[in-house]
């Protein structure tokens, strides 16, 4: 690859506009070839637009979280109750049976 200094002189020995532009063209070319990767690399900005972007899902998620974690909560309460409704009777009723087979002992 052509160093910096090599290509200030190239530039500014160059007789014209059109040698000076293929200059610049061919140290492209040659930086393209070197770096291949080059067009992929992310810059800060883009690093810290994505991590914008993330920390913006991870809030919708967390939000997301306490709501399906609210009405987990009632739907369990809802659960609690039901059983009891059916628990306390039966209770009563296995109680009242254990006593008629007391009575028949």
């Amino acid at each position: 690859m052509m160093s910096s200094v090599a290509l200030y002189e190239a530039l500014t020995t160059a007789p014209d506009d059109r040698t000076r532009a293929r200059v610049i063209a061919e140290a492209f070319e040659r930086l393209e070839e070197r770096y291949p990767h080059l067009p992929d690399l992310a810059t800060q900005g883009h690093v810290r637009e994505a991590e914008l972007r993330l920390q913006k899902d991870i809030e919708q998620v967390r939000a997301e979280l306490r709501q399906s974690e609210l009405r987990l909560q009632k739907e369990i309460a809802q659960v609690k109750v039901s059983l009891l409704q059916w628990l306390v009777p039966l209770m009563f009723a296995q109680v009242a049976a254990i006593a008629a087979l007391v009575k028949l002992l």
